[in-house]
C-alpha cells in the first residue's frame, strides 16, 4: 500500500482514518476538501481543482481522503488501494450532526480559515442535509464504480462499521 484513497460518506471518518494511515505509513496526507475550498467557502474551479489534485497525487506515496467525482479519475488511477468507509446511515448522520454542532459552537476554523455557522448548519445546503440526501445513492454509485474495469487494479477494503475499521487498522500492525 503506497497510494491509498479513503472514501465514504460525510461523517464516515475519512479524514480521521487518512491521518492515522498517513502517520503510520509515514506518507503525506492529502485532504481533497482542503484543495477544493478556498476562503469564504469559495470553491476552486474544476480546472484548478483537478490541477491541484494532480500535483498532490504525483508522489510515490500518499493517503488521500475525499469523494469528489470531478477528480475521482485522477486519484483512483494513481491509487493502488481504496478504503471505503461504508458505515450505516444512522452512524454517519449522528457523527455529522455532532461534528457540525461542535464546529458551530467552537468556531473551529477548517479549510482556508472557513468556519461552520448556525445558519449553514441548519440551512438547506447544510452538510447534515447533504449527508441525509446522498447516503444511499453514494453507496450505489461506489458499488457500481468498483465493478468497472478502471477499478480492477485497486486493492479494495470495504469497512462497514467502526469495529471493522479498528480491526483493519490492527491488521496493519
Amino acid at each position: 500500500m503506497e497510494r491509498i484513497s479513503v472514501v465514504g460518506g460525510s461523517g464516515a471518518g475519512k479524514t480521521t482514518l487518512a491521518r492515522v494511515l498517513a502517520e503510520r505509513l509515514r506518507a503525506p496526507h492529502i485532504e481533497l476538501d482542503a484543495l477544493f475550498w478556498g476562503p469564504k467557502w469559495q470553491n476552486a474551479t474544476p480546472e484548478v481543482f483537478r490541477d491541484r489534485v494532480r500535483a498532490a497525487t504525483a508522489g510515490e506515496r500518499w493517503v488521500c481522503d475525499g469523494n469528489y467525482s470531478i477528480a475521482r479519475d485522477i486519484v483512483l488511477a494513481r491509487a493502488d488501494t481504496l478504503v471505503w468507509l461504508d458505515l450505516p446511515f444512522a452512524v454517519v448522520v449522528a457523527r455529522t450532526v455532532h461534528r457540525s454542532v461542535r464546529r458551530a459552537l467552537t468556531r473551529e476554523p477548517i479549510f482556508s480559515g472557513n468556519v461552520e455557522s448556525w445558519r449553514s448548519l441548519l440551512g438547506p445546503r447544510s452538510l447534515i442535509w447533504w449527508t441525509i440526501r446522498t447516503h444511499r445513492g453514494r453507496r450505489r454509485r461506489w458499488e457500481a464504480w468498483l465493478r468497472r474495469p478502471e477499478a480492477a487494479h485497486l486493492r479494495v477494503f470495504r469497512l462497514r462499521s467502526a469495529r471493522d475499521v479498528d480491526r483493519w487498522l490492527a491488521s496493519l500492525g
